[in-house]
């Protein structure tokens, strides 16, 4: 069976952590972040210092996942706009001290929300957190890659038919138990993708509430975005994918593997509606409302799907970093096929 950790000499990574990154003097305790189900990530510390390291998993890897060096590449680029992002430290080689690629970042001192509904906080600030998430995507997609040195970040063009093409790749990579769902939202989805790709730009890919750092709780901004994180899927294409992704969430259920707002009274939340959400986003960019919105969130569903049975496959090869909720995922897989087959009708809501 694939070792899940690291296995790694701590005076070695000690002494190569020391040799690379500013005022590190010695590594005095390596500590993995619990939960989260992609490259494995964890907290070193010197001295009083803090960061993070990102490294690959460990074992056979599914073609073009866990690529460090994209997250690394993206993040470093983004420095130069207002994109929040993390500083990058360092990006290692394949053949590190950890026996795998990874790279160490700034360790950010700010929060993350796992519940989409905000229940530990007020009307108002649920309000601007929302609005916060609006702009900071507003803010990737107004980039340029050219003007930052991303050009070549990923191919130009057929965004949408490639990343049918690769998902779908992905899934049969890993596919365990066949779903008839499943094989129809495939073959829609390579049956109805949208003409054009309008602006391309840099998509993050994974973009919703738990991949974001928010500011410290006693923060008076607190609602503000400090840090974009977990760019592994990021390349260039249609940005419909990201605000599509997201607003996956609000028809999502509330119980279950991922939480969702469907069913909840939003408004008297502070939350917005779908149509308002994207709204304020579209504002921001000075862009119209999206068409063909009932493939975007097909695509959104499908995604999602591809991406679970990719952490179920690694579950059970014994090389996932978070393998307990293994078999929760196998039970969504179904019922997000199924919700994936009624999105393709879906009108902003």
């Amino acid at each position: 069976m694939t070792k899940l950790l690291h296995d790694f000499d701590h005076a070695e990574l000690s002494n190569y952590l020391a040799d690379c990154l500013p005022d590190f003097a010695a590594l005095d305790t390596i500590t993995r972040f619990s939960g989260g189900q992609s490259n494995p990530t964890y907290k070193i510390t010197s001295g009083e210092r803090s960061y993070v390291m990102r490294a690959k998993p460990m074992g056979k890897l599914l073609p073009s996942a866990h690529q460090v060096a994209r997250e690394f590449q993206v993040m470093q680029a983004l420095a130069k706009t207002d994109v929040p992002v993390p500083k990058m430290y360092h990006l290692s080689a394949e053949d590190s001290p950890l026996g795998t690629q990874f790279f160490v970042m700034e360790m950010l001192d700010g929060q993350i929300h796992w519940d989409p509904a905000l229940p530990l906080l007020d009307t108002k600030t649920r309000t601007e957190l929302y609005a916060a998430m609006a702009e900071t995507l507003a803010a990737l997609h107004r980039v340029d890659p050219a003007d930052i040195g991303l050009s070549d970040y990923g191919p130009r063009g057929n965004y949408f038919d490639r990343q049918v093409a690769r998902w779908t790749k992905q899934y049969r990579a890993a596919e365990i138990d066949k779903i008839a769902d499943v094989d129809w939202v495939i073959d829609w989805l390579v049956g109805n993708i949208p003409s054009g790709d309008g602006q391309v730009r840099i998509v993050h890919g994974d973009f919703r509430m738990d991949n974001m750092m928010f500011a410290p709780d006693n923060a008076p901004d607190n609602a503000r975005v400090i840090g974009l994180l977990d760019w592994e899927l990021s390349t260039l294409g249609n940005p419909m994918a990201d605000i599509a992704y997201q607003c996956m969430c609000l028809r999502l259920p509330q119980q279950g593997l991922i939480k969702g707002l469907a069913g909840i009274d939003r408004a008297a939340l502070g939350i917005p509606s779908e149509q308002d959400y994207v709204a304020a986003y579209c504002n921001k960019r000075g862009v119209n409302a999206p068409d063909a919105w009932g493939f975007y969130m097909t695509f959104a569903y499908f995604r999602l799907i591809a991406i679970l049975q990719g952490v179920i496959k690694r579950a059970i090869d014994g090389n996932a970093s978070n393998p307990a909720s293994m078999d929760m995922m196998r039970a969504a897989i179904p019922q997000l096929a199924h919700a994936a087959r009624g999105a393709t009708t879906a009108k902003l809501a």
